[in-house]
């Protein structure tokens, strides 16, 4: 048989749908942008199949709510800077939103994966992912003597998505979908300590609020003695992380510490605390300057430049303000922001109305991945990126259009016809 032949054969629309999956679930940690790489070029495939009629799109209330909120979100952004007359110096900023605007075509494609499949290769894939995440930062961090960044290149951006990879698996362990609990929460725990290894303290603080809400979404499955047990459990595991991670933690703390003391009894802006509170000083201003359509993207980052030059001699600039919805209201006004939170609400409110009414593992998984990835984001953006970044954004939608699927999604056939969404059955094991 020829080999092309042999190979076409293989490479179903299925077929290549996971290992789409697999490589957008284990690269965020591990492989950095590639996770940006593979999405775009997939919504991309995924526009080419939908303009040739062999996809169409699966539109369902849940994912229409969110895609009605992302592309505000991008009308948003656009209407900004006509409004401020920078329209042809922000276009070369706009080409993050191409991420987003791939939402729905995205989501199509998806759909054509069988629900539980698709939850296991998230699950598994997170897995190597959480073990992958641990073994750089344990060499980025003892051998390097760095914070650890993994393949992401920046220790916040890894924080955030080894938090996502670390509550995917504890979900994972606590769902029943796959069988080797053992293995997933060795793997969150990996991926706990990966982020201690990172440094970044407000991923610190997404980690016990995410998977306290992982465990109560899942206290159906446990009695009133095993949820106690289960919780000393967690406390002796997150005692011994925060032991062989102490080094990291009691440097981080000493930074926040001194950098509190520079900024209070010298007014130094230099440290990375002082420079937040200018950001953020150089932002409200802006904002109150252009409350309802903002500066456009351009104008606000040189706002900033100039800011911190002109008030606080730093030579210096950035492409946020370290406050993600701070950033909006600099770039777009009221209207931005306010379309970047109904992302985040519409999403949100998604997942909770479907875990209120159903109590299938796999749609309450693909809940759960929502409210994670919610959670994740709006904590580490207060203090750091929201959007905006290419492997934040494109793990984000990554999430968003998996969890939304598998939560309330029907499976489509690739030819686009309707086809019913099976039933979860046991895990297969190998």
């Amino acid at each position: 048989m020829n080999p092309s032949t042999t190979l076409r054969r293989h490479l179903t629309p299925a077929q290549i749908n996971i290992y789409f999956s697999i490589v957008c679930f284990f690269s965020p940690p591990v492989l950095g942008s590639l996770v940006s790489i593979a999405f775009n070029a997939g919504g991309v495939w995924s526009a080419m199949l939908v303009a040739a009629k062999r996809r169409r799109l699966n539109i369902d209330r849940p994912m229409l709510a969110v895609t009605a909120a992302i592309y505000a979100y991008c009308a948003a952004m656009v209407l900004a800077s006509i409004v401020n007359g920078t329209l042809a110096a922000d276009l070369r900023f706009f080409l993050p939103l191409i991420t987003f605007l791939l939402f729905p075509l995205s989501y199509s494609t998806w759909s054509i994966t069988e629900k539980t499949a698709l939850a296991r290769i998230a699950i598994l894939a997170s897995t190597a992912a959480c073990f992958g995440a641990l073994a750089m930062a344990v060499f980025q961090s003892h051998r390097l003597g760095v914070r650890a960044e993994g393949g992401a290149g920046n220790p916040i951006v890894f924080a955030t998505v080894t938090c996502l990879a670390a509550m995917t698996c504890l979900a994972g362990a606590l769902s029943g979908i796959e069988k080797r609990w053992k293995l997933l929460v060795l793997a969150a725990i990996a991926g706990a300590m990966a982020i201690v290894y990172s440094g970044s303290r407000m991923i610190w603080v997404a980690v016990p609020i995410a998977g306290i809400v992982v465990l109560l979404i899942n206290r159906r499955r446990f009695t009133g003695a095993s949820v106690a047990r289960f919780v000393a459990i967690g406390v002796v595991v997150a005692l011994v992380i925060a032991a062989i991670g102490s080094r990291v933690i009691l440097d981080r703390a000493d930074f926040l510490v001194s950098d509190w003391d520079a900024l209070n009894a010298n007014g130094d802006h230099s440290t990375a605390l002082g420079l937040r509170v200018a950001m953020w000083e150089i932002g409200f201003a802006a904002f109150r300057e252009m409350p309802i359509f903002g500066h456009g993207i351009s104008a606000s980052r040189a706002l900033m430049k100039h800011g911190l030059q002109d008030q606080f001699g730093l030579q210096q600039g950035f492409s946020h303000f370290h406050n993600g919805f701070l950033t909006a209201l600099v770039e777009a006004g009221l209207l931005g922001a306010l379309a970047l939170a109904s992302i985040f609400v519409v999403a949100a409110r998604n997942a909770a109305r479907m875990l209120r009414r159903s109590a299938d593992p796999v749609e309450r998984f693909g809940a759960t991945m929502i409210l994670v990835a919610v959670i994740t984001y709006l904590t580490g953006g207060m203090a750091g990126i929201l959007v905006g970044h290419d492997i934040l954004d494109a793990t984000l939608m990554v999430f968003l259009i998996s969890g939304t699927y598998l939560a309330s999604g029907r499976t489509i056939e690739p030819t686009g016809k309707s086809a019913p969404t099976m039933a979860p059955g046991p895990s297969p094991q190998p």
